[in-house]
C-alpha cells in the first residue's frame, strides 16, 4: 500500500483489506483534504476554501475536537509552506483538546523550536530540529565573531510538501541560506505548485536585489512573470 503524505496520515487512517470497511467520514474527508491541498498550492483560493469546509464537515461528524485540531494544523502547515504566516487561530481554539504531538507540531510550524521535543514530531522533521537546536546552542555560547551560520538539512526531507513546510517554519526563526531558498524554489517548481513557488521566488528576488545582483534578480523576475502569466 502506498504510504500517505505525513500531513494526511496524521489525520486519517486508511483501512487495510482485512479490516472493517472504512467509515464514510474518513473517505470523504480524505478526498476533501487532497482536493484542498491541490487547490491551495495551485493558488485556487476559492476551491481550497470550499474543500476545506467539506473536510471540516466530515470530521465534525465524529464529535472529536482532537481530530478537528489536526485538520486545522494541516491547513496552517500548508499555508506555512507558501510563506503565509498567519496565526493558526483554528487550531488555537481547539488546542486544549489536542494531543502532545499536535502541540509539538503547532510549535514546529510556528518556528518555536527552542524547547521543542523532536521525538514528538513526524520522523522526517526530527533531524532538522535536533541539529538546529544544537547549532543554536553552540552559537549562543560562542563569541560574536565566531558564530557559525546554521546549515540546515532541508535536502534530507524527501516529501516535497513536508520540505516546504520545514523551510517555511525555519525561515520564521532565522534567515535561510541561499542554498535552502533555492531548494525551496525548485521544490515548488518541480511540483508545479504556483502559490509556494511565487512566495519563494519573491524571497529569492529580494535576496539578490539586496546584495545588488541585478542580473540574477532579473532572471528571477522573468520566472515570476511567467508564473503569473494568464491563459
Amino acid at each position: 500500500m502506498k504510504k500517505l503524505p505525513i500531513l494526511t496520515a496524521v489525520l486519517l487512517l486508511v483501512a487495510c483489506t482485512s479490516a472493517p470497511p472504512t467509515p464514510e467520514w474518513q473517505s470523504q474527508s480524505l478526498s476533501a483534504i487532497k482536493s484542498y491541498k491541490a487547490a491551495y498550492l495551485s493558488g485556487n483560493t476559492r476551491v481550497a476554501e470550499v474543500e476545506f469546509e467539506r473536510a471540516k464537515t466530515e470530521v465534525a461528524r465524529t464529535g472529536r475536537p482532537d481530530l478537528m485540531a489536526r485538520l486545522e494544523l494541516l491547513r496552517c502547515a500548508t499555508q506555512v509552506a507558501s510563506l503565509v504566516m498567519n496565526p493558526c487561530t483554528g487550531y488555537q481554539a481547539l488546542a486544549q483538546d489536542a494531543a502532545p504531538a499536535e502541540h509539538a507540531y503547532a510549535s514546529f510550524i510556528a518556528g518555536r523550536w527552542a524547547a521543542l521535543q523532536a521525538e514528538q514530531l513526524p520522523m522526517h522533521y526530527r533531524t532538522l530540529v535536533t541539529q538546529t537546536q544544537a547549532q543554536a546552542s553552540q552559537n549562543a555560547k560562542a563569541e560574536p565573531d565566531t558564530v557559525a551560520p546554521i546549515q540546515s538539512k532541508l535536502n534530507q526531507i524527501e516529501d516535497p510538501l513536508a520540505r516546504l513546510v520545514a523551510a517555511g517554519a525555519l525561515i520564521r526563526r532565522e534567515p535561510l541560506s541561499t542554498a535552502d531558498i533555492e531548494l525551496a524554489v525548485e521544490t515548488a517548481s518541480a511540483q508545479g505548485w504556483r502559490r509556494p513557488l511565487l512566495a519563494w521566488l519573491g524571497v529569492q528576488l529580494k535576496r539578490d536585489q539586496t546584495i545588488g545582483n541585478a542580473e540574477t534578480a532579473a532572471g528571477i523576475q522573468r520566472r515570476i512573470d511567467l508564473v503569473l502569466l494568464k491563459n
